[in-house]
């Protein structure tokens, strides 16, 4: 057996990179094929984010045939923000082959070392504010849009190589049988914002590139305290949401304001993935943009929404808006409504606040992922 780990220097190999998880995981029924269009687009070097990064591509061959593959990535905004010399590794596939694991993780290493680096963190794809975390939990549920997936096998492979635990992401579940606030607390929260003037508006779409304006202004102010929060370059913000306003759904996008004063936001978006799933080679010429389209907004064939962004504004901290930006949300989760159900992710580990608002509206921690360091 020949095994040979190739950087991705010919198209031939960026192809073999794309199609490495479709060579893996189409027997896995829960398995949602990526849009490959969406990963060439996170990875093209015209999207902002490379102003300040770059990227290293790897693909693994078992006697010739594509068996694995990974990123490096040197985040330099990331760098000069924490005052560190870190990469972060992403974009992992891998047979269950320890092997090849190694030699994939060998290589990025050795490529970290060139640039005088000896701590990784991963995975990122490519960075904290896009898809990050490895599955660790919930092996028999499907992934939301936008959200990570991986076999189970993979947690033994990194922590094999000598990676560690650093953070833990949650997912939290919300379906029609929970969405509910018991009436005592109802009464308290609604109390809460009567007296404070507290308004949730929906996103006005005429103006959606002055709302796009203050979301990220509201998310700098309301995340930066976060572990990884990364400041959100509103040029790279416009590259990644711009495939998706076809599909924004207006009724899921929030402003919450006091007495006039925008103090908080939060995002929904369809779970594309109750779609995708049946396109299981990842190309959009079988599954076009406007059957896409059709499928939301006219046979309504998604019942579920995610909510990947919610944010307060510091100075209101001490105010319950979370929840009752949540409780916007479970209004529209009924037996009656569209959606059936909603995921709330990532969610910190440590995000306590969060987290209570969460439980205040009857959601249910069910999905854990797990970014890992280590230093050599």
């Amino acid at each position: 057996m020949s095994l040979d780990v190739i950087y991705c220097e010919k198209s031939k190999h960026f192809r073999d990179f794309l199609n490495v998880p479709f060579i893996l995981h189409k027997q896995d029924q829960n398995w949602v094929p990526p849009l490959q269009i969406v990963t060439k687009r996170i990875l093209n070097k015209k999207n902002p984010f490379y102003k300040n990064a770059k990227i290293s591509l790897w693909v693994a061959y078992k006697d010739n045939a594509p068996v694995g593959r990974i990123a490096c990535i040197i985040n330099q905004t990331h760098n000069n923000y924490y005052e560190e010399n870190i990469a972060f590794w992403g974009f992992f596939e891998s047979e269950e082959n320890n092997e090849v694991t190694t030699a994939l993780f060998k290589k990025i290493e050795e490529w970290a070392l060139t640039h005088k680096i000896s701590t990784i963190r991963g995975p990122m794809n490519p960075s904290i504010n896009y898809e990050c975390g490895l599955q660790i939990s919930a092996f028999d549920t499907q992934p939301f849009f936008m959200m990570p997936q991986n076999p189970e096998y993979y947690r033994s492979l990194i922590e094999n190589q000598g990676y560690k635990k650093i953070q833990d992401l949650q997912a939290w579940s919300i379906n029609v049988d929970q969405a509910k606030i018991e009436p005592k607390k109802l009464r308290t929260l609604q109390a809460v914002q009567k007296k404070y003037d507290i308004q949730i508006r929906l996103v006005n779409k005429k103006y959606l590139a002055n709302e796009i304006k203050l979301i990220s202004k509201i998310y700098n102010d309301a995340w930066c305290d976060n572990w990884g929060y990364l400041p959100l370059d509103l040029d790279e913000f416009n590259y990644l949401i711009s495939d998706l306003k076809p599909i924004i759904d207006p009724n899921l996008v929030y402003i919450a304001e006091i007495a006039g004063e925008p103090c908080g936001f939060s995002v929904g978006i369809p779970n594309l993935n109750q779609i995708l799933l049946t396109n299981r080679n990842g190309k959009l010429l079988t599954f076009n943009l406007l059957n896409l389209i059709w499928q939301i907004k006219v046979k309504k064939s998604i019942n579920q929404f995610r909510i990947p962004l919610l944010g307060v504004s510091k100075k209101y901290k001490h105010l319950p808006i979370g929840a009752l930006l949540y409780y916007e949300y479970i209004k529209r989760i009924t037996p009656q409504a569209q959606f059936f159900g909603a995921e709330c992710s990532w969610i910190l580990e440590n995000n306590h606040a969060m987290q209570a608002g969460l439980r205040l509206v009857n959601a249910t921690h069910y999905k854990t992922y797990r970014v890992y360091e280590k230093k050599f």
